[in-house]
């Protein structure tokens, strides 16, 4: 949300942002609105002096026995009184249409973010690690988990539906250690780690921008009047709603938590494996801290560092692209993509997001903290994603699978899989 004075000085700013962001905002409807409510409430302020000052110059009449010009007064208070009850519906109308679009305003893109209408419009920055160079015809992750016997889609598609799966054995360990390997980075950078709730109030989803807007994408739990999260930023920033923080030290959080998205318009995209499905796994980092830009803008380096390092531990090779205005989400202020190489694709895959959200989330959750004047100002909120499993095992997968069919492990991640250098595949590539 922002504030409803700034949008009125940057009138023009907000109709580029909603064209940029191929967002539907109705300002026009918001200004009539906000015209409406600023006049009903300067008459409702008006009408309730009068019924004030009415009131009193009764009880000074009737204290001096001029019943008569008292009950005339009274019958002036009376009418005030009917006028004030109308104003004041209209009023709560108003101030509650303002709300509502309020909610469908965009935020401004940073200065140095692309503009384009699409992901094709996002610019790549830099590349990290070496594209594998296979001397053998690569697997791609279904075939490579069938071979090993640690990932079933049918199975899982049995059970759950279409973008099911299961994971199994090695499979399993391997997804629980890229989530550990990403907790344990995060908890030596200073991060709080946290199991978060998953089922949230539809405020929680509301304050943190994903609704109204992302609805369609969320499950709703049926007579619960709650949702299943997309992603533990929604309950780890509306773990500090209403409430003022300590933001001279940045509030470093790192959530753990699985994660539900329908994929609504996504139908036959990326139907093969593990890269869209509705269940998954994610470590997320999420970062308050004071409403300083500069300050903001070092904790996004900071918070995308982490992940680049994850990727480097895990060996596989990246690329990092500043996202265009057409692809950012309404709350996005500043955003990168991580996308990793996937050999099956041809192409690098996104598997991490970064976003600078400045005081949106923060305006709407009601998080602010207290500047050296002592004045209360609205906090910044930013976040990451650390790792994301099972998407995160389709490079794993791929980039490492030898020509006899065994994986290669990193080793950052043998600790967590019992000193194992190598999976080595359940049947021979032979058989």
């Amino acid at each position: 949300m922002l504030d409803m004075n700034w949008i009125r000085d940057n009138e023009e700013l907000m109709r580029n942002t909603a064209a940029w962001k191929k967002v539907d905002f109705p300002l026009e409807e918001l200004l009539e609105w906000d015209d409406k409510r600023r006049e009903l409430r300067r008459e409702t302020e008006q009408r309730r002096a009068e019924r004030n000052g009415l009131t009193k110059e009764v009880e000074r009449l009737l204290r001096q026995g001029e019943a008569a010009a008292g009950e005339a007064a009274k019958a002036q208070v009376r009418e005030i009184n009917a006028q004030l009850t109308k104003l004041e519906a209209e009023l709560t109308e108003a101030e509650q249409r303002c709300g509502e679009l309020l909610l469908l305003a965009p935020n401004p893109v940073s200065a140095d973010t692309p503009i384009g209408a699409d992901d094709s419009g996002n610019v790549e920055l830099r590349r990290s690690g070496t594209l594998p160079d296979f001397g053998f015809t690569p697997r791609d992750h279904v075939e490579l988990g069938e071979l090993h016997d640690i990932i079933d889609i049918p199975r899982g598609v049995k059970a759950g539906g279409p973008r099911s799966y299961v994971l199994k054995g090695a499979g399993l360990y391997l997804h629980l250690a890229v989530q550990r390997l990403a907790l344990d980075v995060l908890a030596e950078r200073g991060f709080t780690v946290m199991d978060v709730p998953v089922i949230v109030r539809p405020e929680a989803l509301e304050r943190t921008g994903f609704f109204p807007g992302g609805m369609d994408q969320t499950y709703e739990l049926n007579g619960e009047k709650r949702w299943l999260a997309g992603t533990s930023e929604v309950s780890l920033v509306s773990l500090y709603s209403d409430e003022i923080v300590e933001a001279d030290t940045p509030l470093r959080l790192a959530g753990m938590s699985a994660c539900f998205r329908r994929e609504v318009g996504s139908a036959g995209r990326d139907v093969r494996g593990l890269y869209r499905v509705h269940q998954f796994s994610k470590i997320e980092q999420v970062v308050i801290c004071k409403s300083d830009p500069a300050v903001s803008e070092q904790l996004l380096q900071e918070i995308l560092a982490n992940a680049e390092q994850i990727l480097r531990l895990l060996e596989l090779p990246y690329r990092v692209v500043a996202v265009c205005s057409g692809d950012m989400a309404l709350k996005t202020h500043k955003q990168y993509d991580i996308e990793t190489w996937m050999p099956s694709r041809e192409a690098y895959g996104e598997t991490h997001s970064a976003s600078n959200l400045l005081d949106f989330q923060a305006r709407r959750s009601g998080i602010r903290f207290r500047d050296e004047n002592g004045r209360l100002q609205y906090c910044h909120t930013l976040n990451n994603t650390a790792v994301a499993t099972p998407r995160i095992l389709i490079p794993l997968l791929e980039n490492h699978q030898q020509e006899d069919g065994s994986i290669y492990i990193p080793k950052a991640l043998r600790k967590y899989m019992d000193g194992k250098e190598f999976l080595h595949a359940a049947v021979t590539a032979a058989e």
